[in-house]
């Protein structure tokens, strides 16, 4: 029972930064948010905000890159991307355009540039995987997990500041005739 108390705490610190960012949500936000008992928060987490917070980014780096790695199982790099940018989609419309990254406003607001580059790297790794396997070049494709990652946590940006699904359209729409060119000329 206490792990799994744990684990709601860390999936509430992700969800919660997502909307309120890392400064804007305190413990006793994520002992409502996940109904921990209000004691276990210090017990699971000795090492303070911090401590939650890294846990948080792992968590939210584990679970994209589980759905990264999901899509392109079929070696389609343009599937995996649409799986990327469709994870995205339902994050800003469920949340009617509140939800950011959490992963984004921790490494903003915090110290944890480590976990979030890990958690960054991951998607990145899991993106470049599939363009390898559908013929880019190593070096291409390490590039281009670059640009994915950086062009659709820009436009979710830009979607959460227009209210509007609309730059991450634009942006899967040129993602998928880059990463079609680069796979048919390796």
């Amino acid at each position: 029972m206490a792990s799994d108390a744990r684990e709601r705490m860390v999936r509430s610190a992700a969800y919660l930064f997502r909307e309120r960012g890392f400064s804007g949500t305190a413990f006793s936000d994520v002992i409502a948010h996940s109904g921990a008992p209000r004691g276990s928060i210090y017990h699971h987490f000795p090492g303070g905000k911090m401590q939650l917070a890294e846990e948080a980014v792992r968590y939210a780096g584990d679970h994209l890159g589980a759905g990264v790695r999901a899509a392109r199982r079929d070696d389609d790099p343009v599937a995996a991307v649409r799986g990327f940018l469709g994870w995205w989609r339902r994050v800003l419309v469920k949340s009617d355009f509140r939800a950011g990254c959490p992963i984004v406003a921790v490494t903003v607001e915090s110290r944890l540039t480590e976990a979030a580059a890990d958690a960054f790297g991951r998607w990145q790794d899991a993106l470049a995987a599939g363009l390898v396997s559908a013929g880019a070049g190593r070096a291409r494709a390490a590039r281009l997990a670059t640009l994915i990652v950086a062009s659709v946590e820009g436009a979710t940006i830009l979607c959460r500041a227009r209210r509007s699904l609309e730059p991450l359209d634009d942006v899967a729409a040129e993602l998928e005739e880059l990463i079609a060119s680069a796979c048919e000329t390796g």
